[in-house]
């Protein structure tokens, strides 16, 4: 049997090491951790695209719906989709359906100002709606229309996965609440709601679109928001 030459550079443990399993080297080299959790990052992202993905399909392939056959393309969802908030409005409008992305033109502007006034940055967060084809005329969606989109949002809210769950509307209240009371009384509360097994805090205030015709409700807004920020430094929320 050839004896194996150990070196001499060696330490006692890394010579153990190296003649009881010849099969086994032992390296200096460190383990590259931000390598590995970098993969199972992508990896995420990967499955997290190929869920939205299937899900577009599923509400593509909705029979007879008016609001589907009313509207030119799907609005399902932009942004991080690997945020920690996930911002929920309540359908998408003309300019919403022009430029295929969430929330757009005047209503989009003061939504960014809200979220930036408690330092959230557009790009940081992740945006969808309850409704996900524009209604005619911009009118409100009934509570059926609501109802069968409901089952739909549930599904990205778990594919997304976030800390926190702000509902802009009452449209987006009752597609994830199932409440039908008035958003006014509602509002400024947080409320959980339990989707898969895992509890999401929820937050409801009032939609930019409705603030732009009643700017005297931006106050309230204004109080929720200051809430959000609270809860995102009580659960340590990095975004």
């Amino acid at each position: 049997m050839t004896k194996k030459v150990l070196d001499q550079n060696m330490s006692y443990k890394e010579e153990l090491l190296n003649s009881i399993e010849p099969n086994f080297i032992f390296s200096k080299t460190p383990i590259n951790r931000f390598k590995s959790q970098r993969a199972e990052y992508d990896n995420k992202n990967v499955e997290k695209s190929a869920q939205i993905t299937e899900l577009k399909k599923l509400i593509n392939s909705i029979k007879n719906c008016n609001l589907k056959n009313n509207s030119q393309n799907l609005i399902l969802g932009d942004g991080n989709i690997n945020s920690p908030i996930m911002i929920i409005g309540e359908a998408p409008g003309i300019e919403e359906i022009k430029t295929s992305k969430t929330f757009q033109g005047e209503s989009g502007n003061l939504m960014e100002k809200m979220l930036l006034a408690i330092n959230i940055k557009r790009e940081s967060a992740y945006f969808s709606y309850a409704i996900n084809f524009r209604p005619p005329e911009d009118r409100k969606p009934t509570s059926q229309e609501i109802k069968r989109y409901s089952v739909f949002l549930k599904e990205h809210i778990s594919i997304i996965d976030p800390k926190i769950v702000v509902l802009f509307g009452s449209s987006a209240m009752e597609s994830v609440t199932s409440s039908s009371e008035r958003i006014s009384n509602e509002r400024g509360k947080w409320k959980e709601i339990i989707l898969k097994n895992k509890t999401y805090p929820l937050m409801i205030t009032f939609s930019p679109s409705y603030l732009i015709r009643f700017s005297e409700n931006k106050k309230f807004s204004w109080e929720d928001l200051k809430k959000i920020k609270q809860k995102i430094i009580d659960l340590k929320i990095k975004i």
